[in-house]
């Protein structure tokens, strides 16, 4: 009788091991391994035009930053432009551009719906504009550009930001070197949590969380005096990358995209994925792409104009060598 009883109740306990042998988490269901959130959300990111490369120049050939203009195209730059000032309230009433609205970083979004016309983003010294270029183009907005050089670049009145931030601290440094760069290594993909199972609607969620939480950057002197503590990346041509030197131990990944993998030689569970270029302008671009996609990453503040703004191999991009500010009007209050 007690074996009956066991095998009895064997009978009634397998339809239920039936029914729950596949819920085996969020990864599985009715035995199909579910598509991972990063998958999704980057295959839609390629579909529409939305990969790395085509944030740092549109579909339409448009490179995310624009320069001032001459004075005598100064109409119609103004004309053309929806100016979204991201600098602080006392700064933007002291000298701003005429026709530009005061914006909070946090509430470039919502700003950018209220448009019809292509977006200029100003700050002080274009790299935070980048950043929130960058976020605004992902979000569909594609026509957004950042004002090169930012508000420095404008008018000398307002060039300080620019002309306090440029040194030379690398110059003899024992972690500046001239050497090869590292043999670059493959990752695996980041892994985002998300309840949405849509790439676009997982794109849109990932960009609003990296808005609110404002520009990542980083200073030079840490990452310079402790590069064994990020993951870093220069975004110097190959011949830069000697010619000027460079962090002791940077990878050159470069250039890098979703479609061709490019990306995955960054580390995901690295501490802090640092990117430094001339300015501090395209890095701020690709960081803020990077932290979309799951990496904690930030932009090396003031790039090379930061690190060795006298060195003898710079052509273009030095601010006080071929970059000045120009002399546009700026208005107050």
């Amino acid at each position: 009788m007690k074996k009956l009883s066991i095998f009895l109740f064997g009978l009634l306990l397998l339809p239920a091991l039936l029914f729950t042998s596949c819920d085996r988490g969020d990864d599985v269901t009715d035995n199909v391994v579910a598509t991972p959130a990063f998958e999704l959300m980057t295959d839609f990111m390629i579909e529409n035009n939305l990969d790395i490369d085509k944030i740092l120049v549109n579909a339409d050939g448009e490179k995310f930053v624009v320069g001032a203009p001459a004075e005598a195209d100064l109409p119609a730059f103004l004309d053309k432009y929806f100016i979204m000032d991201i600098r602080s309230s006392a700064d933007f009433l002291t000298a701003h551009i005429e026709g530009a609205q005061n914006v909070a970083f946090s509430d470039i979004l919502t700003t950018a719906a209220t448009t019809s016309k292509p977006i200029l983003v100003v700050c002080y010294t274009g790299q935070t504009a980048c950043y929130a270029t960058a976020l605004l183009r992902l979000y569909g907005y594609a026509h957004t550009r950042a004002l090169k050089w930012g508000m420095s670049g404008w008018n000398e009145a307002t060039s300080g930001p620019w002309n306090n931030n440029i040194g030379n601290i690398a110059q003899n440094s024992n972690n500046w070197t001239y050497g090869a760069a590292p043999a670059n290594i493959t990752f695996e993909d980041p892994k985002i949590s998300t309840t949405f199972t849509d790439g676009e609607l997982i794109l849109k969620e990932r960009v609003e969380a990296a808005v609110a939480a404002g520009f990542k950057g980083v200073n030079g002197g840490d990452v310079l005096n402790n590069p064994g503590g990020y993951f870093i990346n220069n975004y110097f041509s190959e011949a830069d990358y000697s010619g000027f030197g460079h962090i002791s131990n940077a990878y050159r990944i470069q250039p890098f995209t979703l479609a061709d993998g490019g990306y995955k030689s960054l580390d995901p569970n690295a501490n802090t994925v640092v990117t430094y270029c001339y300015t501090g302008q395209t890095s701020a671009v690709l960081s803020a792409v990077l932290n979309v996609l799951g990496y904690n990453a930030a932009s090396l503040k003031f790039g090379m104009n930061g690190l060795y703004n006298d060195n003898p191999s710079w052509k273009t991009n030095q601010w006080g060598g071929d970059s000045h500010p120009k002399s546009l009007p700026v208005l107050a209050n």
